[in-house]
């Protein structure tokens, strides 16, 4: 039976009509990453206040609000930004120095057979092995001192990083590379617009998982060991309150390491995330 004319138009015309609505507080909200997450740490916060009042023992578990009153004092008299700077000094060397060295490895394992075999077997070998472990070894090795630190940092970063980008490269789908081979791109052209891209969302996750384990292995250290010859980092701050038992103080220092990763995380993770994975549309 032949369409009727009326009847086609008007889904037609129905099919393509915008209805527009307002959107809800709770959309709004639900619909903003920051602030949820600005709500979630306040809820957190709260939560933290509320135990600590029922628990009522500052020497054991201080309140969040104490927590903060210390932090502003250390801050104010400038002992948190000190240790603050000497530790991200000292991880900012040792990060370079492991993605130098992954960023090696990862161009020998993707060049030749042998590079791939060498790279998953130290991998395999090493990356299980926990970086403060090697710390006593880098002792009796470079001594006490900075030279220590930085051999466990590169340690720490650069068999995830390498592991990431190893595979990353590797999971480059056959077509993006039969598509960069047939615009006849150069080897350089080949490597910056078809294999890092295509390898990013996993070289990505190297990165945040290498600085993590950088950031937690040089606290460690510095609060069990205290090697740095530095004036002292956060875990020597908190080694330090430990042991006069200032236990606000002790909490305004594992806050300071908190507040530093959420925002190494937000402002350069994310923000990298948002200009390379998210704008070149690879992510799910």
């Amino acid at each position: 039976m032949p369409e009727r004319p009326e009847t086609f138009h008007q889904i037609s015309e129905n099919a393509f009509e915008v209805i527009e609505r307002r959107v809800s507080p709770w959309e709004r909200f639900y619909g903003n990453a920051a602030l949820r997450k600005i709500v979630l740490l306040f809820v957190l916060a709260v939560a933290w206040e509320a135990y600590a009042r029922f628990l009522h023992n500052p020497h054991l578990f201080p309140s969040f609000l104490e927590t903060v009153r210390a932090l502003d004092a250390s801050i104010r008299s400038g002992a948190i930004p000190r240790a603050a700077a000497s530790t991200i000094v000292l991880l900012l060397e040792g990060y370079t120095l492991g993605l130098l060295l992954a960023t090696l490895l990862t161009a020998l394992a993707n060049t030749t057979r042998i590079g791939a075999d060498f790279l998953e077997t130290l991998t395999a070998m090493f990356h299980p092995l926990p970086s403060i472990a090697l710390l006593p070894l880098a002792i009796i090795w470079f001594g006490i001192g900075e030279k220590s630190l930085i051999f466990v940092l590169i340690h720490a970063v650069l068999w995830s990083v390498a592991l990431n980008t190893h595979a990353g490269f590797r999971g480059v789908s056959p077509t993006l590379r039969m598509v960069g081979r047939n615009y006849g791109l150069s080897t350089a052209g080949f490597i910056t617009r078809i294999l890092i891209p295509g390898a990013f969302p996993s070289i990505l996750t190297g990165l945040k998982v290498g600085w993590a384990f950088a950031w937690r292995t040089l606290i460690a250290a510095e609060l069990v060991f205290g090697t740095t010859s530095r004036s002292g980092g956060l875990g020597r701050y908190i080694d330090e309150r430990k042991i006069v038992m200032k236990v606000p103080d002790v909490f305004a220092g594992l806050l300071t390491v908190i507040l530093l990763g959420l925002l190494v995380e937000n402002l350069i993770f994310k923000t990298l995330e948002r200009r390379t994975v998210q704008r070149w549309g690879m992510e799910q």
